[in-house]
């Protein structure tokens, strides 16, 4: 017998009851940078499931190793990291863009990262912080917007223009008083990237802390991700740091595009 049994037997009316993935899906995204393990209280509260299907669900988890529960609190199951190593994302685009985030990570002794677009926020592949981390950043496998970060300006600089309409669509709450909200503004930043080469962001996450970033490019010309260099704003001087960053991206582009790419059998 298969160690899932979600409730998809027959309802009523006939329909097939197929919400066990979903179920599945709601335990699992309870957990977050800012939520790494969770009690079973806690995880009711964020799955918004009954404690009886959450306690159930989670259950067969823990015995798929997608889950685990050293202590009181579940967590996620290594088994689910070693999937997600596999995925292109993490295993090409890391593989070939770390060796020109750890040098440029050596030149700019601050954090840097490689991000990309997730509908309209950017999602954290990988970051270097060395002995000087920020926590305040979002950590690998964390969230920022795209309209007030580099680096989602440095890709939707080379976007689509519904890509941009998606990520300037939804309202675009200032984080700190510098953060530009006004779509017009943000538009004239974009514009502004090709020329120069990379994108900035002064202080518009959090406040003291600035970034540049510049776009990587995969096989077809297409912009596939950005990485970036961040770090306390008297530090970050964009004249400076952006032609290293614009370097290291172009580098990280040509090995990025010229990685053999995995074959399916």
């Amino acid at each position: 017998m298969s160690l899932i049994q979600w409730d998809d037997k027959p309802r009523r009316d006939g329909a097939t009851r197929d919400g066990g993935l979903e179920r599945a899906a709601a335990i699992l995204g309870a957990f977050d940078a800012a939520h790494r393990e969770l009690t079973l209280a806690a995880l009711v509260v964020r799955c918004g499931l009954p404690r009886s299907t959450t306690h159930r669900i989670a259950d067969h988890l823990l015995r798929l190793g997608w889950l685990e529960k050293p202590g009181d609190c579940y967590r996620i199951g290594n088994r689910l990291f070693e999937i997600a190593s596999l995925a292109p994302i993490r295993l090409e685009l890391r593989e070939a863009v770390l060796p020109f985030l750890q040098d440029l990570h050596h030149a700019a002794k601050t954090t840097v990262q490689l991000g990309v677009l997730d509908s309209t926020q950017i999602l954290v592949v990988e970051k270097i912080t060395g002995h000087r981390p920020m926590p305040l950043l979002s950590q690998v496998g964390g969230m920022i917007p795209a309209y007030c970060s580099a680096l989602g300006r440095a890709i939707l600089a080379y976007s689509s223009p519904e890509t941009i309409e998606t990520a300037l669509a939804e309202p675009l709450p200032a984080r700190t008083p510098r953060t530009l909200t006004s779509r017009v503004a943000i538009l004239r930043e974009l514009t502004a990237v090709p020329e120069r080469g990379w994108a900035t962001e002064r202080e518009e996450g959090n406040v003291g802390i600035s970034c540049v970033a510049a776009p990587i490019f995969g096989p077809l010309g297409e912009v596939a991700a950005a990485l970036s260099v961040t770090g306390p704003s008297q530090l970050m001087r964009a004249d400076r740091i952006g032609p290293a960053v614009r370097m290291a991206a172009a580098a990280a582009s040509r090995a990025y595009t010229s990685r053999p790419r995995s074959q399916s059998h």
